[in-house]
Order: C-alpha cells, then structure tokens, then sequence
C-alpha cells in the first residue's frame, strides 16, 4: 500500500455528506396521550386513534371500524370533550397529562445530568396525540442518540397500555436505514423507589384528611376479563400491587380494596367496578374513604375527571360523608427520584 494511501484520514467523506454526530444515549418517557384541544374535532381525532388501536379494542376492523366511525364517534366527543374542558390546563392551553408528563421530563432530565453529563438526553412522547412517538425518536436520533430506553410510564405491565406504547416504537424503527439500539423497560411496580413514593403519597393524604379514611380504595384501569384468560398479566400485576402498598402502610386486610374504572363496551370487563363498589361501600356503613390509582403515573382525565367528579359522587349519593383522592405520583421529588433508579438500573451496560 502506498505511502499516501497508508496517510489518508478514515473520516473523509463525500462533500455534502450530512455532519456525523452520535455516542448520546436517548431516555424517553412514554404515556398515553391527549387531544390537542377540547373541540369536537380535536377530541374526535384522539378518539378514533385510540379506539382504533388493535391492542386497546382486538374486535374485527370490519365489524368495528363502522360502528366507531359512524356512531360511537358521532357522539362521544362531546362528553369527553366536556370531560377535558373540566379539567384543561387553561394557562397553557393543554391537558393536565400533558403539562405533568413535561414536568416529570424536565426534572428526570436534571437528576441524569448530574449522573451521565451531556451523555444522556430525556424527551417524552404520547402513544396517541402529540408529540408522537415517531417524531420524538426520529428527533433523538438526528441529535445522535445511537442507543434509547424506551421508557412506559405504567407501572403494572398491559397490553393495551404498555405493549401498544413499545409496538409504536418498533413501528418507528421499521421505518429507519439506520435504527438506534433499543431498550424498553418492564413493568416497575415492585420497585423498591416506587412503592415508597406511593406509600408516602397515600400517608399524606392520611395525614392532611379531616377524617381519617376508614377504606383506602386503589383503583385501576380496567381491561376486559378475556384479556385475563388469554394471558395478559394486568390484572394480577394490579392486585400485587395492592398487597405491596398494604404491607407499605401496614393496613388490615378491610381497610384496602382492589378495584376497577372506566368499563367500555359489552364485554364482561375485571371487578370489582370503582363506581358500583364505592356505592357499596357507602350502603354498608363506611362513611369515609380514600382513593388511589396507582396504575397511573400522573393525573389525568380518569383520575381528574372520572374519580373526582363520577366516583366520588356515586360514594356520596349513597350516603358517604367525606371522600379522600390520593393525586397520582406526578412530579412529586420521590417519584422523580424512583424513576432515575429504574432508568440507571435499565442502562447498566450502556453507561
């Protein structure tokens, strides 16, 4: 080889070839997502993409599409839309998910800053609305991501929750020449971190109720029983969950109670229902009761909405006296600070 050649520098490239950057590694912080306003359209728009998704309603696109594009759509979004405009963050004109899931990335990108320097850069994406999951992980690789966890905010692993989240971003990377290495992280519920922020936040709220709560109610997001059957782990990942947050607070066995919100459709969904229960509750003498969602990571429609106004009032019309919301983990430093553990543990190997 001559001399010359033997000289020439590696890193030479074509003229107008686009500048290389990478060696960053991208941490993104996954949610469900939000209309882009409270208008029919906007509200619409949402709906169709969530209802639309295989992994949230597996019935047969030829049998459903019709009924959700011709009626259950010409409808809904002006009860949901209502539901939103309830709770809008009218400040900056977007969801309280929206304005919480951004705050949880701006501190959980401070706490990786001190550990990881410039090496790591944080972003948050919705599954539907925006901003997209697509455009966030494109983003991080034009910015040199080269390797990203990808990051559900749902504590208890579902598939119409956390696998839809990671399928989206596998969409993503078929659609790549050159896709980033990726990690997803698994359900985080056990987490040491994360069940003494939920048993804080419950204590709390104890602390600061009027009455203390004879009943500490958590509730989930409902799926549908046959989810169940055919081998999704939700439901079981939920009921664990109770029982950690029981030994947590140190709680007799009737003084917390599993159950689940927001049934749609015919089907014969996992129980027992929050609404009908809280009722129950009620007619059977407890007077004073507290409820949790520990399946949501920040307060959203179905907590904001769904548990304060309709849970709260089927207690109170049955003869309940004072009903205690536990807010989700939202911001606070101790959710914070468990998340930065779960992402440092997920990039053992990267970092």
């Amino acid at each position: 080889m001559a001399a010359s050649e033997e000289m020439a520098p590696l890193h030479q490239v074509p003229d107008g070839h686009p500048e290389p950057v990478g060696g960053k590694v991208g941490v993104v912080l996954a949610n469900l997502g939000t209309p882009d306003a409270t208008d029919y359209w906007s509200v619409r728009r949402y709906l169709s993409e969530f209802l639309s998704d295989r992994r949230v309603v597996d019935y047969s696109p030829w049998l459903w599409q019709p009924l959700l594009q011709l009626v259950i759509l010409s409808r809904r979004p002006f009860a949901s839309g209502k539901a939103y405009r309830g709770i809008w963050n009218r400040e900056r004109d977007e969801s309280p998910l929206l304005t919480i899931t951004r705050e949880q990335t701006d501190k959980l990108a401070v706490e990786l800053e001190r550990v990881y320097g410039e090496r790591v850069e944080v972003a948050f994406c919705m599954r539907y609305g925006n901003p997209s999951t697509e455009s966030v992980l494109k983003r991080l690789q034009a910015n040199g991501c080269e390797r990203i966890l990808f990051f559900p905010l749902y504590p208890q692993y579902g598939s119409p929750t956390t696998a839809t989240a990671n399928d989206q971003a596998f969409r993503t990377l078929m659609k790549l020449k050159w896709q980033p290495a990726i990690r997803t992280v698994p359900a985080y519920f056990e987490h040491p971190a994360y069940l003494e922020a939920l048993s804080a936040s419950v204590r709390e709220a104890y602390a600061a109720a009027t009455t203390r709560p004879e009943v500490l109610v958590a509730s989930y997001h409902g799926v549908p029983k046959r989810f169940l059957e055919e081998g999704d782990p939700y439901y079981c990942h939920c009921r664990k969950t109770t029982r950690l947050l029981q030994e947590q607070l140190g709680l007799d066995d009737d003084a917390i109670v599993t159950t689940f919100q927001s049934k749609f459709g015919p089907e014969e969904w996992v129980g027992p229902a929050t609404v009908e229960h809280v009722a129950e509750l009620a007619r059977q003498g407890i007077r004073h009761i507290a409820v949790v969602s520990p399946a949501f990571s920040a307060d959203c429609v179905e907590t904001l909405e769904e548990i304060e106004e309709e849970i709260r009032g089927a207690f109170l019309d049955a003869g309940g006296e004072t009903f205690t919301y536990v807010p989700c983990l939202n911001a606070r430093d101790d959710h914070i600070q468990a998340l930065t553990a779960i992402v440092e543990r997920e990039l053992a190997g990267w970092l």
